[in-house]
């Protein structure tokens, strides 16, 4: 009996890789300041493994945006031709001005000799100044090997500005979360810009022609979150004369941002909780009712963790995906456009004339932008994005005519930084009228404090016009209004400051001073 023998051949095995393909290890030069702002955000790459020593002038290297093909020198008539010679090694990088050249300023001091640079100050980045008019960054950056290039989402100054690597990965994954249709929770340090992210997550996904319905879970008290969130039928407690919808309602066919969620009261959670699972609410003293709503949430709070009272269940359901976003520190090539951005905003809100240099204006205009521009690229912003506008829009209100106000940041542990813009307050103050104090109030959500460091003044000052610009403080609000503004609003302490135009900081340490509940009938706030 013969054996039958198989003659096919063996097919190769195939071998997967899970792990990430390593980024590229780049140096980047971008351009923080240049005569020309468009140009702002332009840069060059150098390739990490180069020992070759390049030269950085008027007509040496070429900038290119990502997201643009067209590559051109700095082109600065002040700068040398050959101003700055570039040298990497393994423990970092020697800058040498060259002889004769224009002056260089590397990390705030004016240098004539070589100078060497740690491989830890080069990932955090070196500002290089070349003469008066031209800033760069100097940095290593970890590239993707497929790095994507994306278009800023929108020209209507949506905030989510920036040509780096890092903000197009951002948009990336702003598209793809948008477009999967699963809850998404953002995560990022205050300021960071977590509800710019919201809002382009709703505008890019099938929900974009509907609602938006943002609401503070910090600001809503225990007592009364289910009916705020879930809505109430009438009679169901005292002070209910009319069926009310809650924010969930209020979003149906939209999306539903809730904003400081990791704040949300313990009670609270488990109300939320089932419905995000079953995608159903029960109004206070009615039936359960369907609610077809997208959920988006943010954080600036750690929720995992022993010292984390946040319901585990709670932020699985939260987090079906995930959007990081960055502190500005780590991404620093950005800061220069998002300034240039907020400058140009800072100008539309508050009316005054545009205040970005052109290359027509004379060498001392130059000079200051290129300081400017210089500090702001140096400072920390630990108030992120936020701070960042508030500083762009002193500059606008402080500067007179052509002159910049003084710019003074302050140090490291001071108290508040985060919240204050780094100027300094002038000399005089600006002696706003009635029309402009009361924008510049709303405008701060009525935030005293706020509103004087802006206009220059003292808090005192602004509490002393008030009474004639027909506003009031929150402890001055009348109880039967403060009650009844309440029940209109459905008891959401930032809505009932938005309509009684004082401020919900004010209106909080009411309700916590008094000890009061906002929905008992007959006891006001």
């Amino acid at each position: 009996m013969s054996e039958h023998i198989r003659t096919d051949a063996t097919l190769p095995s195939v071998f997967a890789r899970l792990t990430a393909t390593p980024a590229r290890r780049m140096y980047a030069l971008t351009i923080v300041f240049h005569p020309d702002v468009q140009r702002i955000g332009e840069r060059c790459l150098l390739r990490a493994t180069t020992r070759k020593a390049c030269v950085l002038g008027r007509e040496q290297l070429a900038f290119r945006r990502a997201t643009e093909a067209i590559e051109r020198t700095l082109d600065d008539p002040h700068l040398s031709r050959q101003a700055l010679r570039i040298r990497f090694g393994e423990g970092g990088v020697t800058l040498t001005p060259l002889p004769g050249a224009c002056r260089c300023r590397l990390n705030g001091e004016w240098v004539q000799e070589a100078c060497d640079f740690s491989a830890e100050a080069l990932r955090k980045g070196i500002i290089i100044q070349l003469a008066h008019s031209v800033v760069l960054l100097l940095r290593e950056l970890s590239v993707p090997p497929a790095a994507s290039v994306s278009a800023p989402l929108g020209d209507d100054g949506d905030g989510l500005q920036g040509s780096s690597d890092y903000m197009q990965s951002l948009r990336a994954n702003i598209a793809r979360s948008a477009r999967c249709g699963l809850d998404v929770l953002i995560r990022g340090e205050t300021g960071s810009g977590k509800e710019l992210v919201a809002r382009a997550l709703h505008a890019q996904s099938e929900r974009a022609s509907g609602p938006l319905v943002s609401v503070n879970m910090a600001a809503i008290p225990a007592g009364v979150a289910a009916a705020v969130l879930f809505g109430s039928v009438r009679g169901a407690f005292t002070g209910a004369e009319r069926n009310s919808e809650g924010y969930f309602q209020q979003a149906a066919g939209g999306s539903l941002f809730l904003d400081e969620v990791g704040d949300t009261p313990e009670e609270v959670q488990p109300q939320l909780l089932r419905a995000l699972q079953e995608r159903e609410v029960q109004p206070v003293g009615g039936p359960m009712r369907k609610v077809d709503v997208r959920v988006i949430s943010a954080t600036d709070a750690i929720l995992e963790g022993p010292d984390s009272n946040f319901r585990r269940s709670l932020l699985h359901r939260l987090g079906s995906a995930e959007v990081r976003v960055a502190p500005l520190r780590e991404h620093p090539e950005d800061i220069a456009e998002l300034l240039c951005h907020f400058l140009r905003s800072a100008c539309v809100e508050t009316g005054y004339p545009a205040v970005l240099p052109s290359v027509t204006d004379d060498a001392l205009q130059i000079a200051q932008w290129a300081e400017l521009f210089f500090l702001c690229q140096g400072h920390d912003w630990p108030g992120n994005v936020r701070e960042l506008a508030n500083c762009a829009r002193q500059i606008v209100l402080r500067g007179e005519g052509n002159l910049l106000p003084p710019l003074r940041f302050d140090q490291p542990g001071d108290s508040g930084v985060a919240d204050s813009p780094g100027l300094a307050v002038p000399a005089a103050a600006v002696e706003l009228g009635d029309d402009a104090l009361r924008a510049l109030l709303e405008q701060e959500r009525y935030e005293v404090s706020a509103a004087a460091r802006r206009a220059g003044m003292s808090r005192q000052a602004v509490y002393r016009r008030l009474p004639g610009l027909g506003l009031r403080l929150a402890s001055q609000i009348p109880q039967e209004e403060l009650q009844q503004t309440f029940a209109r609003c459905n008891y959401d302490v930032a809505a009932a400051a938005k309509a009684l135009r004082v401020s919900a900081r004010g209106l909080r340490n009411r309700l916590a001073h008094q000890g009061s509940d906002p929905t008992a009938g007959a006891s006001p706030p």
